[in-house]
């Protein structure tokens, strides 16, 4: 039993990317290849990332998520992170993502601030 729940949905240039439950050295190889799927799939080139319902991430997880920046990055797309729990906030804070990252409230912030509004 998986313990991280993937959904994906494509906007326009952005893969939306919900992550509901733990992104851990279990779960992360099925995230990163899910995500490189739909952004080759789609063609896209923005990844936003909502973990309203990520209760947990460890460090394999951060790997993940910089794996997909510098993907979507190397295609001249941006990621955004929207939703973020205060422990998961922490760890981001903690490891440097915001220094690279674009952070929004929720995403329909995180779709505006890329330019793809529904």
């Amino acid at each position: 039993m998986l313990s991280l729940k993937v959904d994906i949905e494509t906007n326009r240039q952005a893969v939306i990317v919900r992550l509901k439950g733990e992104l851990d050295h279990h779960t992360a190889s099925m995230v990163k290849q899910k995500m490189e799927e739909a952004l080759d799939r789609e063609n896209s080139c923005h990844i936003i990332l909502s973990l309203k319902d990520l209760k947990f991430m460890d460090s394999s997880g951060l790997g993940v998520i910089i794996g997909r920046y510098k993907q979507v990055k190397d295609k001249g797309g941006k990621m955004v992170v929207c939703d973020i729990n205060p422990q998961i906030y922490r760890l981001f804070e903690m490891s440097g993502l915001f220094k690279i990252l674009n952070i929004e409230q929720n995403e329909s912030n995180a779709l505006s601030s890329l330019g793809v509004v529904s």
